[in-house]
């Protein structure tokens, strides 16, 4: 007994989220926990639910997913990519939808790396004339 199941990875900053499809009823599982006890704000579960709403799947898939890396934001940007890409294995039709919806690309913003002879990044010590 072969279940049918569609895989996806997504990235975003230090944060690296794999995902699983499986048909099923719409719950989705984080590293063995409810969504809500993984990820506690209503905004990061929207993000993490945007792809299957975008492409009214939500009620037809169980999402497994594992996550490591980063912090909360990162890990829910990623399974989000990570699910929009699962989605893509599922059915390429819903490439047009996902893509106008801005779901496929990844986001390459990542934390600047400090500098030698500065502070931070961008921030410099205290400049004094004398």
């Amino acid at each position: 007994m072969a279940t049918t199941q569609y895989y996806g990875t997504g990235r975003r900053k230090t944060s690296t989220a794999r995902v699983f499809l499986r048909p099923g009823s719409g719950t989705i599982t984080v590293n063995k926990k409810p969504v809500e006890a993984a990820f506690p704000t209503e905004s990061q579960r929207l993000t993490i639910r945007l792809p299957l709403v975008v492409t009214e799947t939500g009620e037809r898939f169980d999402v497994l997913a594992t996550t490591s890396g980063g912090g909360v934001v990162g890990q829910a940007g990623a399974l989000r990519l990570g699910i929009a890409r699962a989605l893509l294995e599922y059915d390429a039709e819903l490439r047009a939808s996902l893509r106008k919806a801005g779901l496929l690309t990844r986001d390459p913003r990542a934390k600047e790396r400090k500098k030698y002879g500065l502070a931070g990044a961008r921030k410099r010590f205290q400049f004094s004339k004398r």
